[in-house]
This record gives structure tokens, sequence and C-alpha cells, in this order.
């Protein structure tokens, strides 16, 4: 039994491939779904008749409520880096499909389901969806490519206080910065993706496909450098007391409890404000560190 086809459902419909994350209660991104999803697309691509992808979700409240905190909660920072790269290789394969993809979002759309939906050519919202990054709130920040992203879909000011803030936003709110292209009401939201991926399939493909890459390198040519930053960064945060305080207060469903900085400047280290040599004038070069935290 391929298990792919149990958590990430594929069907055809007309000249689109609908791709409906299916992982009760929530579809939380764990990494039996990222391969699934991952998988599902490579077959979209090999399918000549498949001229645009729909991602849509069988969840009752939810596009996808997040990455597996549970899953995630014990790593280390070498097992973080890992998983890190495993839900970049996964926006990073949404971003350079050479199909137009776009997300059919109702419900929570949280952490990882959001940086997925970045990663996407156009956004199709249910007016019940609400969008966020909430990585902060768990002692991390996103590391799925949210930072190099978001900024670039709603502009820096709204992206902190996205990321920083770790608040919800409403559709229309989403709408208005710009990550939402169409809020349209719940019974309404398949067929306007499909409607979008019928005008798209009709457009000549292999333009198409062109037109995506090129604007791609025209809005980030180092997005590669930059996703490298981020997943170092981001893998580095596991272990210290702000992402296991973070975490355990998450799956105890408990209010988060502010800590002291006691140890700031030994978790500091191999972060690029703790670098000497990353400081204003000094040229912007950072030591070389690997996964596991160590210089």
């Amino acid at each position: 039994m391929d298990p792919t086809g149990d958590v990430v459902r594929s069907a055809r419909i007309d000249h689109a491939l609908v791709l409906t994350i299916d992982h009760p209660p929530v579809n939380v991104l764990s990494r039996l779904v990222l391969d699934a999803l991952r998988a599902r697309l490579d077959a979209a691509v090999a399918d000549p008749e498949v001229r645009a992808v729909v991602l849509a979700s069988a969840a009752e409240k939810a596009f996808a409520a997040g990455a597996n905190i549970r899953e995630m909660a014990p790593m280390g920072p070498a097992e973080a880096f890992e998983h890190g790269a495993r839900g970049q290789a996964l926006t990073r394969a949404i971003e350079r499909l050479p199909l137009p993809v776009i997300a059919a979002v109702h419900g929570v759309c949280y952490g990882g389901g959001c940086e997925i939906v970045l990663a996407c050519d156009f956004v199709i919202a249910s007016a019940d969806a609400q969008f966020g990054q909430p990585e902060i709130n768990l002692g991390i920040m996103p590391g799925w490519g949210g930072t190099r992203r978001l900024p670039r879909r709603i502009g820096a000011a709204r992206a902190r206080r996205w990321i920083l803030g770790g608040r919800p936003v409403t559709a229309e709110a989403a709408e208005a910065a710009g990550l939402v292209d169409r809020v349209v009401a719940r019974s309404e939201l398949l067929p306007a993706a499909l409607a979008l991926a019928e005008e798209l399939a009709a457009k000549p493909a292999l333009a198409l496909a062109a037109a995506k890459y090129a604007l791609l390198h025209a809005i980030d040519a180092e997005i590669d450098r930059g996703l490298a930053y981020e997943l170092d960064i981001w893998s580095r945060l596991f272990g210290t007391a702000g992402q296991t305080e973070g975490m355990e207060a998450f799956l105890a469903k408990r209010p988060l409890a502010a800590r002291p900085r006691t140890e700031w400047e030994r978790e500091s280290a191999g972060f690029p404000w703790a670098d000497a040599s990353d400081a204003p004038g000094a040229g912007g070069k950072r030591k070389k560190a690997d996964a596991s935290g160590r210089n």
C-alpha cells in the first residue's frame, strides 16, 4: 500500500491536478506528509496532461496547522537541520515546479502551512482562513523559507510584524497585505481555484514555465543562499532554553513562561550577532559552522 495516497490524495479535474492533504484532524505537516506532497508534485510534472496544480485540504478546520511539534520538540540542531532541509526542499520544489501552483486555503494556515502557501504562485482563500507564522512563540523562527519569501510577498515591515509578533491574520488582512490573491466564500473556494487553473491551462505551457522561472530570478536571484542562511539559524535554535520551553508549553497547552536571558552569551555562540566578523564595518563575513552548532 502506498502511504502517500493516505495523507495526500490526488485527483485530475480537467487540466488541473488537485492534491488534497488529508491528515486529520488539522493536517499537521509530519515527515510523511512532506514526503507525500513531494512525490505527488513529481508525478504532476511527469503527467503531460497536467497543466496546473491545486493544493487543497480535506480537514474541516485547517489547510495545514504547521509542522509536527511533538516530532520536533526533542530535536537537537543536527536533527533540526535535516528536518528543516526536508521542509525547504518541498517549498523549493513547489516554487520551481514548471507548472503554476494554486493554493486553495480555508481555516488555519500556520507555520509550515503558511510557508507552503508562500511558495505557491497564486493563493485563493475562503473568508474563514487565517494565516500566520507563530514559530516565535515556540522559541524558534520560520525555517522552511518564511523569512525569505514573506518579506518579498508582503513587504519587510509587515513581514517583521507577522514573524516577530507571531499573531494570526485574517484572510481579508492577508489579501490587503498581498499574500492572498482573492477571498471567496467557503463553498466557492475549490471552484474558484479550478477556474484559475483552467485559465492558466489555456496558456502555452512552455511560456508559462519560462515566465515563472524568470520571475523567480528577478524577485530573488539569491534565494538558495538565503534559504541556507535561514536553515543554519533555524536549526541552531533547537536545544536552547527558549525552544525547549516554547514547545513544552505548546504541547502541555499552558502559557509560555518568560525567562531571563541568563544563558544569552553561551546560547548565542554561532549566531550572527555573536560573531564579531558579522558586525557593522567588519565586512559581513561570518564563520562557517556545521549543523550541530559548533564553529
